[in-house]
């Protein structure tokens, strides 16, 4: 149980709903994300001669963008319930564990959406990460979650099929939660700069939204690969 008034509780709740529907399928199913959507056209060759990755054209860009973004979220959750950091909680353990298994749920989803269609699987490095901080862990944690939530918010315009759009909103909810979490835990009950900032969250009450080549810059520190992108 995780009562309401402790940091990351209503939040920490929904995530253990989540992990509760067992199976892949179900879990994206509950989440809004249904296993028919499959991406559109031709397969391609996503690595180039100078080992540059193409993310293709169109909505299969899209979708890979996304796939390169849950890759790495993928990788980075595995590296900390790995290794935990000092003075982890039970919590935070349980929490973060949950993370990433949504996260490798959001990673496998998109790579069979996508099929023949989906970038290789890459590479990370977070040799400037300190794994046993618990600050340099959940402040990258959120650093990820944020620009998560922006990178689908941004990227949902550029889609043209609809189903696929439905799909990444029920992706984006999911990661939401998850950047909710992050923050509360960094600052409890803190409404000033905790999961509803300022920061991520406009004077409208809107989540902000980025575009996918200010997205691609943040992350690129963790992205040895060089991204070749159609996307604005």
């Amino acid at each position: 149980m995780h009562p309401a008034h402790e940091p990351g509780g209503p939040e920490l709740r929904f995530l253990a709903e989540l992990t509760r529907t067992s199976s892949r399928r179900r879990f994206l199913q509950w989440s809004g994300v249904t296993l028919a959507v499959v991406a559109t056209g031709c397969g391609h060759d996503t690595v180039g001669v100078d080992g540059s990755v193409s993310l293709g054209s169109g909505d299969t860009a899209v979708l890979n963008y996304a796939y390169v973004l849950e890759q790495l979220e993928a990788a980075f959750y595995d590296q900390v319930v790995r290794t935990p950091y000092s003075g982890i909680t039970t919590a935070e353990q349980d929490a973060l564990t949950d993370i990433r298994d949504h996260e490798a749920a959001h990673r496998d989803f998109l790579a069979n959406a996508l099929g023949p269609d989906s970038v290789d699987t890459l590479e990370f490095t977070f040799t400037d990460l300190n794994f046993a901080d618990r600050a340099d862990v959940l402040g990258t944690a959120r650093l990820l979650e944020d620009l998560g939530v922006a990178a689908y918010n941004g990227a949902a315009a550029l889609l043209v099929d609809p189903a696929l759009l439905a799909a990444v909103g029920g992706i984006v909810s999911v990661e939401a939660r998850h950047a909710s979490v992050i923050r509360d835990f960094l600052l409890p009950l803190n409404a000033a700069g905790g999961f509803a900032g300022d920061d991520v969250v406009d004077a409208s009450g809107l989540d902000q939204a980025q575009a996918p080549s200010q997205v691609l810059a943040s992350v690129a520190p963790y992205v040895p690969a060089t991204i070749t992108s159609p996307l604005p």
